[in-house]
Order: C-alpha cells, then sequence, then structure tokens
C-alpha cells in the first residue's frame, strides 16, 4: 500500500494518538488523587502507592507479549480488545469498595494499556514505512506529552467539585468511542507468517517481575512477614536468573542476549533502571506531600504539577544541542547529580515555604528529569542495529513501566519505614520528617547512578553533520 502525502490527516493516526493520549491521562491523573481515594476506601494515605504498581507492573509484564498478539490475531483485534479493557477496568476501578478491589481493577486497566501503544504503534508502522514513519509518530505522541500536563489538573479539579470516581468514569465515553472508531478505521495487519511465542522465558521473566516488585513492595510494611518476603525476593531474583540462563540458549529468546553485548544499550539501560528506581517515585511523592503533609486541596495540587510538565516540555529543544556540544557522557554525569540533588532538595520543603518557590522547585526538577529521559533514553537504543532496534525498544519499554512501578514500591516503603510503620498518619507535622527523609534518600539513589554513565565513552555524542 502505498503511503499517504499528509500523515497528520490519516484517521489512524489520531485513532492512535488518542488511545496514547487516554493511557497517558490516566497514568498522571491518578496521582493527585491518592488521597481522596485513600479516605473513600478507608485506608492510610501513605499507603495507596498499590493503586500505582498494580497498573505499571501489569503493564510492563504485558508489553513483551503485545507485539505477539498482534501478529496473531490482527492489530484490530488486539487493538479494539485493549480499548476494551482499559474501559472495562475504568469502570471496575470507579465502582470499587476497597483497596483489594481497586487494585484487581487497575490490573485490568493495565492489561489494556501495555497492548494500546505498542499495538497502535506496530500499525502505524506498517501504514507508513520508511521515512514516512517518523512524521506520523510525531502526530501520534504529541497528545501523549500534553496528558502530563492536564492529568494533574483535571484530577484535582475532579476530586474537589465531584469525587475521586470521576477520574475513571471519564474514561468511559472515550473508550465506547474509540472501539467505534477502531472498528472503522484500525486495520487488520498480520504477518503472513508468526514466530513461535517464547512461553517459557516469558513465564519465568513475568514470574520474576512480579515476585521481586510484591517482595518490594510489602518489606517495610509487613514486618511480621519479613523473611517470607525475603524469600519471595530470593525467588523473584533466581527466576529473572533462570530466563537469562534460558535466552541464551534458545533462538526466538524475547530479549536476545546480543542486545548486552551493544556497550551503549548495555550502561544505557543498566542507568535508566537505577536513575529510574528514585526519579520514578516522586510522581507518587509529590502529590502525597502536598495534601497529606502541606494541606493542599487536590485542585491546587495538580496545578502546582504544571510548572513540571511545562519545563519538561521546554527543555526538550535545548537538550538536543545540550547533548550535540557537550557528549552524552558529560551531559549524563552532570545532569543525574542535578536531579538527585533537585529531589533531595524537596526535603527543604515546609509549611512556610512560599508557593512562588516550590513552583520554582517543581520548575526545576521538572527541566533537569525531562533533559534525563532524553538522554539515557536516546543512548540506550541509538547504536542497535535494525534486527535489535525493536526489541531494545521493547526492552525499554519494559524497563520504564518496571521501574515506575519499583520507584512507587521504594518511595512507599521509604515513606511507611521512616514514618514508624503507620501509614496512617495524616498530621502535616507529624509526616513532615517522613517526606523529607524519603526524599533525600531517593535523591541519593538516584545520584547514584551517575557511576552507571561515567561508563560511556568519551565520544559517545550525537553524530555531526
Amino acid at each position: 500500500m502505498e503511503p499517504v502525502r499528509s500523515p497528520s490527516r490519516e484517521p489512524l493516526l489520531w485513532l492512535v494518538a488518542t488511545a496514547v493520549f487516554m493511557q497517558m491521562l490516566d497514568t498522571t491523573i491518578v496521582n493527585t488523587a491518592l488521597p481522596a481515594m485513600a479516605a473513600g476506601l478507608g485506608e492510610p494515605a501513605l499507603r495507596m502507592q498499590a493503586v500505582v504498581i498494580a497498573y505499571s507492573l501489569t503493564v510492563a509484564i504485558l508489553i513483551p507479549a503485545s507485539g505477539w498478539l498482534a501478529d496473531r490475531f490482527g492489530t484490530r483485534r488486539v487493538f479494539m480488545a485493549a480499548i476494551a479493557l482499559f474501559t472495562l477496568g475504568s469502570l471496575a476501578c470507579a465502582a470499587a469498595q476497597d483497596l483489594g478491589q481497586i487494585v484487581a481493577a487497575r490490573v485490568v486497566q493495565g492489561i489494556g494499556g501495555a497492548m494500546l501503544l505498542p499495538v497502535g504503534r506496530l500499525a502505524v508502522l506498517r501504514r507508513f514505512p520508511g521515512a514516512d514513519f517518523l512524521r506520523a509518530m510525531s502526530v501520534v505522541t504529541m497528545p501523549g506529552l500534553i496528558g502530563p500536563m492536564i492529568g494533574p489538573v483535571l484530577g484535582g479539579w475532579l476530586v474537589d467539585v465531584a469525587s475521586w470516581h470521576w477520574i475513571f468514569l471519564i474514561n468511559l465515553p472515550i473508550g465506547v468511542l474509540g472501539l467505534l472508531a477502531a472498528w472503522k478505521i484500525m486495520p487488520d495487519l498480520r504477518p503472513p507468517t508468526v514466530l513461535r511465542f517464547d512461553a517459557v522465558g516469558y513465564v519465568l521473566l513475568a514470574a520474576g517481575m512480579v515476585a521481586v516488585m510484591l517482595a518490594l513492595d510489602g518489606l517495610p510494611l509487613r514486618p511480621q512477614s519479613r523473611a517470607t518476603l525475603l524469600v519471595v525476593l530470593a525467588t523473584g531474583v533466581v527466576l529473572i536468573g533462570l530466563y537469562a540462563q534460558h535466552a541464551r540458549r534458545v533462538e526466538n529468546a524475547l530479549f536476545p542476549p546480543a542486545l548486552l553485548r551493544v556497550p551503549s544499550f548495555r550502561v544505557g539501560i543498566g542507568g535508566n533502571l537505577l536513575s529510574r528506581l528514585g526519579s520514578s517515585g516522586m510522581p507518587l511523592m509529590i502529590p502525597l506531600l502536598l495534601q497529606v503533609a502541606l494541606g493542599f486541596p487536590a485542585s491546587q495540587a495538580g496545578l502546582m504539577m504544571v510548572p513540571v510538565a511545562l519545563a519538561s516540555l521546554v527543555i526538550k529543544r535545548p537538550a538536543v544541542a545540550l547533548i550535540g556540544r557537550f557528549g552524552y557522557r558529560r551531559v549524563l554525569v552532570v545532569n543525574t547529580v542535578l536531579v538527585g540533588a533537585s529531589m533531595a532538595g524537596f526535603a527543604t520543603i515546609t509549611p512556610d515555604t512560599p508557593v512562588a518557590w516550590l513552583a520554582v522547585q517543581f520548575a526545576a526538577f521538572g527541566a533537569v528529569n525531562s533533559l534525563q529521559f532524553t538522554a539515557m533514553n536516546t543512548i540506550a537504543l541509538r547504536d542497535l542495529d535494525r534486527g535489535l532496534a525493536s526489541s531494545g525498544n521493547s526492552a525499554l519499554s519494559m524497563m520504564m513501566m518496571l521501574a515506575m512501578g519499583f520507584g512507587a514500591a521504594i518511595a512507599g516503603g521509604l515513606l511507611a519505614l521512616f514514618g514508624g510503620g503507620s501509614g496512617a498518619a495524616t498530621g502535616g507535622s507529624v509526616v513532615l520528617p517522613a517526606f523529607q527523609a524519603t526524599f533525600l534518600c531517593l535523591g541519593a539513589l538516584t545520584a547514584l547512578s551517575a557511576l552507571v554513565f561515567r561508563r560511556l565513552p568519551d565520544e559517545a555524542s550525537p553524530p555531526q553533520g
């Protein structure tokens, strides 16, 4: 099929862009509403990280299977199933009566969310081959940049004027319209032959990730079960090690071992994971700090996230120039320390801190964090050849979602640890020291990843010309 001349007018692109927007909006809208959700469900606000972890872990687990599912059943069926599951999961979240129910509903949402972007991107790649793909993806990803700006504001407003249930209910009309549009617009693309799926490797890797996440989330909160959780953690590590051994022996491994033989990918993915273990806890920590420790209403807490999103967008263009002048190694080593320092700087926030200064701190964090993501994501993929590019991109996407869950688990665990294990405390003067200590630890953890990025060669800079 001949590619169209004007990708921006292609209905398929706007269908996929809407799905990306819905997913990104849902990812960011939940964080601002967590304290209100906790109150409605009768749970401590400082233990609501399970809502974030359930979604991100489910997405991370299913990303490696999404491409094979699209090849096996066709892009239209899988994309429509993804929208349906995401919409039904949203309805179940709004109807949840306790934390267990909403966590289960977030898993259903995650199953749908895991397939929305990868399957949509696959359809776009096959519809717009070659040079048109970059232009097409620029249309698809733009709404995804707007979602993180609108999500916290909309979430806070909905909580204040209605209830937390509406952060999920707003997905219902979008989902219904998306299903109708997908039935008419999404092409039913599939290859003539489908490669055999590495089911054994998938089970080993997925089970290992789940075990590690459950252990990290439970260790600080359940001292009486610590021995059991340590066994679960060790089991998860062993399963991931068994997957690594399995991947070396099979031809159709989920992630070919050859990926780790590319130095820039190996350093990029390792530094990416370590860096995000700290910074991925910030979307959970900041709204909780503002509402639980400082007493901000949800709508104002949502507005305070706008400087973060705006600074993230503004820094995108200068980021390319900085990397071009100083190279990836210098930028990542210096900027990683700056990200850690900006996170640790949140430990200085008190109820007396002026709102204007809070906005400056939030914008500074947004700028350096966005520069960090741009540089470390690019260095991880830039040297992969065409045979490894797809699996490398899937590995990076899985790692990003996994780190989001790990980050939430670590941040929530540290809050519980420094709060004396009492997640029920809600008075600002009681919990503020726990927040301050947690920010210091998360900042130090992120700054440590600078040691990984130091292993990049000095010449790791964008090719000139």
